[in-house]
């Protein structure tokens, strides 16, 4: 579905530009032409750049050391480039290109699940996918839907997907969630989800307190999304109360446009990685990410804890209990 919706948005975009332009220039109103197609073509760059500017003023207070201007401005100017490759272009028209990759055999290291984010699919993950798949370890990306619906409504395809990785590796799977997707899989160990299927759950720019632009939509996960919404609020509260054991690691930035200000993407807890100057979509370009999560899936189970230990925390929450009491 966001597909076609991006197909459908990428080619009005530019044959909005080009009938304005045809027109314009055809009525002798050449200037009007240049710079009203030039402004058509800009409008993603404004609407980034009023995201970054509410950011700016949004995190002042945040206990993160706000970004400054500039790197603000260079965060901008690569998500510009970024939004449009990602938007426009992967995951309307390329989301197939790379396979998943899945081992006809059990293998010595552990799968990768790649969970995207909203208003997203597997296109996002196109280079990942490349790279892990080059390397030989297994990969699942899937495309998760309905896409404004509410997040929980994702949580029966993650437990397919980890349950298929799982099955093709014999290993605990290793997952790797982008923005909505770190809160979707949340939501997955909350609601039943098997924590001795599971080595660590790596989240890049996570809005797991919300985010303060959350309050401009309308959708239903939108507005989960809003700070400290009631829905964030019970998924605290359950976390606490039956704690899945689970490792957890949250990459985030302070130059983030989209879920900010920046320390609502941290978790008590959790290994909290602040990667300065990285716009959202932008950050999963970052190398200290991706580093970090071929270190993880080389580490043979690295910090997480042992699967007895997951298995046993899985069964008291499936029982309904938290673990001692």
């Amino acid at each position: 579905m966001i597909a076609r919706l991006q197909q459908f948005t990428t080619i009005a975009w530019l044959l909005g530009a080009l009938a304005w332009f045809a027109w314009a220039w055809s009525h002798q109103h050449r200037l009007a032409a240049v710079l009203g197609t030039l402004l058509l073509l800009t409008l993603h760059a404004a609407v980034l750049g009023l995201e970054l500017t509410l950011q700016y003023f949004a995190s002042r207070r945040d206990p993160v050391q706000p970004a400054s201007i500039p790197a603000l401005l260079k965060a901008w100017r690569a998500e510009c480039i970024t939004g449009v490759r990602v938007f426009c272009w992967r995951q309307p028209f390329q989301h197939r290109l790379e396979p998943d990759h899945l081992p006809s055999k059990p293998v010595a290291a552990p799968g990768v699940l790649l969970v995207h984010g909203l208003v997203c699919n597997r296109g996002v993950w196109i280079p990942w996918l490349r790279e892990l798949r080059g390397r030989g370890i297994p990969v699942l990306a899937p495309s998760l839907e309905p896409p404004f619906g509410l997040i929980d409504s994702w949580t029966p395809a993650i437990d397919a997907a980890v349950r298929r990785l799982h099955a093709a590796t014999g290993r605990p799977v290793l997952i790797v969630a982008h923005s909505l997707g770190g809160l979707a899989v949340r939501a997955w160990l909350r609601n039943g989800g098997d924590p001795a299927l599971v080595q660590r759950v790596v989240t890049v720019a996570s809005p797991h307190r919300g985010t303060w632009l959350a309050r401009f939509g309308f959708t239903p996960n939108a507005r989960q999304l809003r700070l400290d919404s009631p829905w964030l609020q019970a998924l605290a509260r359950d976390e606490a109360d039956r704690p899945h054991g689970v490792p957890l690691s949250c990459f985030f930035s302070d130059c983030d446009n989209v879920v900010f200000p920046p320390s609502v993407a941290a978790l008590p807890g959790a290994e909290n990685r602040l990667l300065r100057g990285w716009a959202h979509v932008d950050l999963l370009d970052a190398p200290e990410l991706l580093e970090a999560v071929l270190a993880y899936a080389a580490a043979d189970g690295g910090a997480a804890a042992p699967a007895a230990a997951r298995a046993a925390a899985g069964a008291s929450r499936r029982s309904g209990t938290a673990p001692g009491r």
